[in-house]
């Protein structure tokens, strides 16, 4: 699209052409969403294992102890935090790598991202996680 514009006083003409929009591809975005929902999914199922396995809650609490101070103080949660935050992490650098140039049906991603959003709520929801952990 181009724009002529002329001031007829001062006999003057300027042309004005925008520049193309530069295309971006969504395989970055999906790599983002989806890293974020599998970080909220493993924060939920290591919630879980950790009230239905003691020998996995001392093995969790000893993951956050390695790198975090304070973490006697918070107990299992900073190992929680860690593996969730590792597996969020990881997750956005390798989908990255292998998206980074693909174009996707945004739509359909946000659909399995919310689809995990879900799953990780409800492993949280008190009634379903009482239930699961076996209380």
């Amino acid at each position: 699209m181009t724009m002529k514009l002329l001031e007829q006083e001062r006999g003057v003409e300027v042309t004005w052409t925008p520049a193309p929009a530069r295309h971006r591809e969504s395989g970055p975005a999906v790599a983002a969403i989806i890293s974020a929902a599998l970080g909220l999914v493993t924060l939920a199922l290591v919630n879980l294992g950790t009230q239905a396995s003691r020998a996995f809650n001392a093995w969790v609490h000893g993951i956050g102890r390695l790198w975090m101070p304070g973490a006697e103080g918070i107990g299992p949660y900073s190992g929680k935090e860690t593996l969730s935050l590792a597996v969020w992490v990881g997750s956005w650098i390798l989908l990255h790598l292998a998206l980074r140039k693909r174009e996707l049906n945004l739509g359909r991603w946000l659909v399995v991202f919310l689809v995990g959003i879900g799953i990780a709520t409800t492993l949280l929801w008190p009634p379903v996680f009482e239930y699961l952990a076996g209380h």
